[in-house]
């Protein structure tokens, strides 16, 4: 069975920055297709849950209250793509707009709600390691 790293907050956790999770609701169908393999970028890089919010501003990833937790979210990508090689998986199906985990599209680094181009930094490892990366909204074509 092919392998998928999922965001965990995608399966129920709650490890979000605010302390919950976004599950979605065709876990099932992603059960029958994939062996999952959750984790978590933010956790992994020792940041704690829940946490103060953090965006991408320039290369670094800053919290809204102004602290640098760059080292942090570069370590967490590390060890997701360290798992993912581990595990033999090609394929990973992120959290969209996190600054972990966004593909192609992440929040503006200002807190103030808007959207930029850009990748978080777990998915542009991935996808610099070869990974195909997709968001929740993009669930579909993972199980065609």
């Amino acid at each position: 069975m092919e392998k998928l790293l999922i965001s965990a907050c995608l399966l129920g956790v709650s490890c979000r920055y605010d302390g919950i999770s976004k599950p979605v609701s065709v876990t099932q169908k992603l059960f029958e297709k994939y062996e999952l393999i959750p984790v978590c970028a933010e956790i992994f890089g020792g940041l704690p849950t829940p946490r103060v919010p953090a965006e991408i501003c320039g290369e670094k990833v800053i919290t809204s209250d102004g602290r640098d937790v760059t080292a942090e979210y570069l370590k967490g990508a590390e060890e997701v793509w360290r798992l993912g090689k581990l595990f033999g998986a090609k394929k990973a199906l992120l959290k969209e707009r996190s600054p972990s985990c966004g593909n192609g599209i992440i929040h503006n680094g200002k807190f103030d709600g808007g959207l930029v181009p850009g990748f978080g930094k777990t998915a542009a490892l991935l996808l610099e390691n070869g990974f195909e990366v997709f968001g929740e909204s993009q669930i579909e074509e993972l199980l065609k």
